[in-house]
């Protein structure tokens, strides 16, 4: 039962992670914010939230939910496409957040930094289908040490400049 719970958890959340992921991979190019600055001085996402990692976390997370709408007939492939564009959103928005603290590109801020993107997706999900409270504290739950892990794994593989 309780294994259950967390497979389909993350199988639920899984196109948030991907869209999450992907910009580290495929990332680059011109700033989402066109290197715009607000009146703190600072730029309003950074350089590192890029149009060419959004739209790829975009396509790549709408490709997983779709996929897994092939496999798990219930699910939905207009939710990938929430959950994939929440994920983004909450990442803006952390980076947002971010700028406005001073904190540079690449910074760490604890818990901003591992929940954001899921925050923004699990927002987004209520226009289609809200996971169940227990579904979300599984998610919450898994995704700090699951963002850890990764975000280690694509430093050691120097697909990042830090392990956070």
């Amino acid at each position: 039962m309780l294994l259950e719970l967390v497979v389909n958890s993350l199988l639920y959340i899984f196109p948030a992670y991907s869209a999450n992921a992907v910009p580290v991979v495929f990332g680059g190019g011109p700033p989402l914010d066109f290197g715009r600055v607000l009146k703190d001085g600072q730029p309003v996402f950074g350089s590192h939230k890029t149009l060419r990692g959004f739209f790829a976390g975009l396509a790549v997370g709408t490709l997983v939910g779709w996929g897994e709408s092939l496999i798990f007939p219930s699910y939905s492939p207009a939710l990938g496409f929430l959950l994939s564009l929440g994920a983004l959103l909450g990442d803006l928005a952390g980076a947002f957040l971010k700028r406005r603290m001073g904190l540079t590109p690449g910074a760490f801020l604890p818990v901003i930094d591992q929940i954001d993107f899921v925050l923004g997706a699990l927002v987004l999900s209520l226009l289609l289908t809200p996971p169940s409270l227990l579904m979300v504290l599984v998610i919450l739950a898994c995704t700090i040490p699951i963002h850890f892990l990764t975000n280690l794994l694509a430093y050691l593989l120097k697909a990042k400049s830090n392990p956070w």
